[in-house]
């Protein structure tokens, strides 16, 4: 079996490999266009874009989309995290934070695995941790550098590539793991 990764994120190719290939579910990559509609969960998202690349490349693929959930600002950004990166950014988060104690943010991502002519299947990873006060770290990009995860007392920022990719929840990897042993042993 086959699943192509569609994501430009070497780190999730790298985890996928990991956590499918000794499987014999061969990992493969492409980097191609899809359509990131608006909507309210970043499941949703997920399987729009899974269900799209599926169809373009007419073969089993894995989709991902991200959220960062803020609690003080009941869940903002969530599913609209791609555009507040690219308007406002960390800078602009961390000023409608300045003033609030509660800090508690978490990560979702959900994975989109689509079968070619089939709907998407979603599994959910949830890295929860705080937003720092200011920003810091030189590794990473964007939220890295103001994202300190539970049981850390740095950024993610502060931490090179191998430890950063360590300390994400990847759970949803296993459940997909799981799901696709699963079906091998029904087929």
């Amino acid at each position: 079996m086959k699943i192509t990764y569609v994501t430009s994120n070497w780190s999730k190719v790298k985890s996928a490999k990991q956590i499918l290939e000794p499987l014999g579910i061969e990992v493969d990559n492409v980097n191609i266009p899809t359509t990131e509609i608006q909507a309210n969960t970043v499941e949703e998202i997920a399987k729009y874009s899974a269900k799209e690349a599926s169809e373009k490349l007419k073969c089993t693929v894995l989709k991902n989309d991200t959220g960062l959930f803020v609690e003080a600002l009941g869940g903002f950004p969530g599913p609209y995290t791609h555009y507040v990166d690219d308007t406002i950014g960390e800078e602009g988060l961390l000023k409608l934070l300045e003033k609030e104690e509660n800090r508690n943010a978490c990560f979702i991502e959900a994975f989109a695995y689509c079968e070619y002519g089939q709907d998407p299947i979603v599994f959910k990873s949830i890295t929860k941790g705080k937003i720092a006060k200011e920003k810091s770290g030189q590794y990473g990009w964007s939220w890295d550098f103001i994202f300190i995860p539970d049981g850390c007392s740095k950024t993610m920022g502060n931490y090179p590539d191998d430890e950063r990719f360590l300390l994400w929840d990847t759970s949803a990897y296993y459940e997909l793991k799981d799901y696709l042993q699963n079906k091998q042993q029904i087929n």
